[in-house]
């Protein structure tokens, strides 16, 4: 996983919990047996303080608090106090998975038996009385091996959760006039911990110009000539500028975090931009993508949002492109059908696009990504001539493999919902300009019908590379969003789906 400054560190603890009528000792030695097996996999502190009272819950949580922990596992090893078990979560401040022991032998079914898969049932009950948020698994009883395959999962689940707590989205300028499908209500932020700060372009540009004769300029351009290679450096005296951009926004997010730690940025990237900036911001908000700092296109608010959330799921970089395009036939035929170990049909594809956004890691090498300029800004504001402040496009079609298409949105009476798909960027030429994919999720022609335009998300959804969709649903769940969509497969209805059609 790549190191991010902009994403949180997460340092487990885990505290065993015992029911007063049960021998505290089971808990302690199965709790013992977790620690052990994860050994060797992260950082997991084990609290010593087994809670069977209010008394050793408060220090219990001292403890992991003492001990750096802001994520917790809360481990039934046998029925469980249900009150104390769940107070833990309610006086610690981070996410909190509870998991139930399994019993081990049917050997040992009399003084060795816990009774922790009933003691999960009345656990959940009571954090439902208390309205205190947890993640609870699928499956949340097993044994110690069990119960680190939990864990490995908890932990993106975890290191999202605490960095949304922590997250402040930095925007330039308004919507650009016909994009208001990216304009939501920001109450849904506030709704998850977010904090939002609103920026006009000339701010930007007054810090922009001050950055000028910065001396940290030719060191940044030597960095992004590195990335580029010969090949992807095609407008050399263009790079001057976009560094000057990367330390402008960079040092804007140092003095502006404010009361948070980590921020993303949603900027104004056209018509005024390009001219008044000189170039087109699309390959600094890639690499600042690449270091975990998303920076989201047309000042898209809840699409930082969700690329944030897929960084820090994936510890990795992320994209943010419009569900752009259809499939041409002739591709379809020539290149897709009956090509790939899934039967995708015309209309389970399409194309995703943005002008040069995504992270040059992200981008096929067969495809010779390189800086280019914005063909469709060139004909609107340079008439099609010999580009200039037009350029500043990363482009090449994205690499093949796993991906997740998903994003978190606020409705206009600002109720939050979400959607989630999975599927894969095909490795088929995609013949076009920006950075795009030939895209390929299952049923993704009734996931386009009955979702997208259904429920009114706009055309813009984040790209995680991976299959994680386990993790985002989880993460949703936690944040109570009620709407959680995905891709219904083929013989299950939609809500609104003719049955006859």
């Amino acid at each position: 996983m790549a190191k991010f400054e902009n994403i949180p560190d997460v340092k487990l603890g885990i505290i065993a919990v015992s029911r007063d009528c049960f021998v505290i000792s089971l808990s302690e030695k199965r709790r013992a047996a977790i620690v052990k097996a994860f050994a060797g996999k992260g950082e997991l502190y084990e609290a010593k303080t087994t809670v069977e009272n209010e008394k050793d819950m408060l220090k219990a949580v001292e403890e992991v608090k003492k001990a750096g922990c802001n994520a917790l596992v809360v481990f039934l090893g046998n029925f469980g106090p249900e009150t104390p078990e769940t107070q833990i979560a309610q006086n610690f401040d981070g996410p909190c998975m509870f998991v139930a022991a399994a019993e081990e032998t049917q050997n040992d079914l009399i003084n060795g038996r816990g009774d922790a898969y009933c003691g999960m049932l009345n656990c959940s009950y009571n954090l439902s009385l208390r309205k205190i948020p947890a993640i609870i698994p699928e499956y949340p009883v097993g044994t110690a091996e069990d119960i680190v395959k939990m864990i490995e999962e908890f932990i993106p689940v975890a290191r999202t959760i605490i960095g949304l707590k922590n997250l402040k989205i930095i925007t330039f300028g308004p919507r650009p006039q016909d994009f208001f499908a990216c304009n939501a209500p920001i109450k849904g932020l506030y709704d998850i911990g977010v904090e939002i700060q609103e920026n006009s372009e000339l701010d930007l540009l007054v810090e922009y110009r001050k950055h000028k004769d910065d001396k940290r300029i030719d060191e940044v351009v030597k960095d992004m000539a590195a990335e580029l290679g010969t090949e992807g450096n095609q407008f050399p005296d263009m790079l001057p500028r976009m560094a000057q951009f990367e330390l402008t926004l960079l040092d804007w997010i140092e003095a502006n975090k404010g009361s948070k730690k980590y921020v993303v940025l949603a900027d104004k990237c056209w018509p005024a931009f390009p001219k008044e900036f000189g170039f087109e911001p699309c390959y600094v908000n890639s690499r600042l993508a690449s270091r975990g700092i998303p920076v989201a296109c047309e000042v898209d608010i809840f699409g930082a949002l969700s690329e944030y959330i897929g960084t820090c799921v994936t510890g990795a970089p992320v994209t943010l492109l419009d569900i752009n395009n259809s499939v041409p036939q002739d591709m379809y035929d020539q290149s897709i059908k009956g090509k790939f170990k899934y039967p995708y049909t015309l209309q389970d594809t399409f194309m995703a696009f943005h002008c040069g956004n995504t992270p040059f890691c992200c981008l096929s090498p067969k495809s010779k990504p390189a800086v280019k300029f914005q063909l469709i800004q060139n004909r609107l504001l340079e008439n099609g001539g010999k580009p200039d402040f037009t350029r500043g496009t990363l482009e090449g079609d994205i690499k093949d493999g796993d991906i997740t298409f998903f994003r978190l949105q606020t409705t206009p009476d600002t109720k939050l919902q979400a959607y989630i798909a999975q599927g894969e960027i095909l490795p088929v030429a995609t013949r076009s300009f920006g950075g795009i994919g030939v895209f390929a999720i299952p049923e993704m022609g009734r996931f386009y019908r009955h979702v997208l335009i259904s429920k009114h998300y706009p055309h813009h959804g984040a790209v995680a590379f991976g299959h994680v969709g386990k993790a985002l649903y989880t993460i949703f769940q936690y944040l109570n969003i009620a709407d959680i969509a995905y891709n219904q497969p083929k013989g299950t209805l939609y809500k609104d789906e003719n049955p006859f059609a």
